[in-house]
């Protein structure tokens, strides 16, 4: 997957394009869709049982996701540690809230609110990304964005995760999971997932940047019928498409 890099040519060089990608990386789309850093969710002395072997991870895993085949839920992002440079440029918008709903197969809408509002939206096909403060809306192929990402996670195939990651899990005991990507050319070096009654209640993300993004869930509802218009995003007029 590409992070937000790959502007075309006749946008690269807008002012509102370096803000929309410093926008970006404090929002939940670029938390889901490119890190890049190990992460740790349980405290870093904690004492572990025996962890699970790379195969009853992925197998456990998978049986988590694969009893999730929608979810809706409110969100709370809370990012810390960037460098002085990305305080500056973020002031101290740090708190972002919102709602999510998924649907498998690559069904996903997240919409992130505040000072630097986004949504988030794919159909199986497209996924779309509008910062709405900004009138940009990036169009690119879901085949090329959710493979080997965190999003595959919530809306893809859990059968595929092991192909794509490796998967590690602590405590045998626990449905707490630390991912690493098979690829050598992902955007991202692990990811940590946590698990409460069936449903996922904690993303921990760090970027390359030393920024640790916490994404807690609450209100979840499993397995709910979601309309499909949910997934559908259709530019407002004036909008700038920039296609990737």
């Amino acid at each position: 997957m590409q992070q937000f890099n790959g502007v075309i040519m006749n946008f690269a060089n807008k002012p509102k394009t370096t803000l929309r990608q410093r926008l970006a990386a404090r929002t939940l789309g670029a938390a889901l869709l490119s890190v890049a850093a190990p992460v740790a969710l349980l405290a870093p002395n904690a004492v572990y049982a025996a962890p699970a072997s790379e195969a009853a991870a992925a197998k456990s895993l998978s049986q988590q996701l694969s009893g999730i085949k929608s979810m809706t839920a409110n969100f709370v992002q809370t990012t810390s540690g960037a460098t002085s440079a990305q305080k500056n440029a973020l002031n101290s918008s740090k708190r972002f809230t919102g709602t999510m709903q998924v649907q498998r197969p690559n069904k996903f809408r997240w919409h992130t609110q505040g000072n630097a509002e986004q949504l988030i939206v794919a159909n199986g096909n497209t996924l779309w990304i509008y910062d709405k403060d900004l009138s940009q809306a990036t169009r690119q192929s879901v085949n090329n964005q959710v493979g080997d990402t965190p999003a595959l996670l919530l809306s893809g195939d859990p059968s595929r995760i092991g192909a794509s990651f490796r998967v590690t899990q602590p405590d045998a005991r626990k449905a707490y999971y630390v991912l690493y990507p098979k690829t050598a050319n992902a955007n991202f070096r692990s990811l940590a997932l946590a698990f409460n009654g069936g449903v996922p209640t904690t993303m921990v993300l760090n970027d390359n940047l030393g920024q640790v993004t916490r994404i807690d869930f609450n209100g979840i509802k499993r397995n709910p019928a979601i309309a499909a218009s949910q997934f559908v995003f259709t530019p407002p007029k004036g909008v700038d498409v920039i296609t990737q």
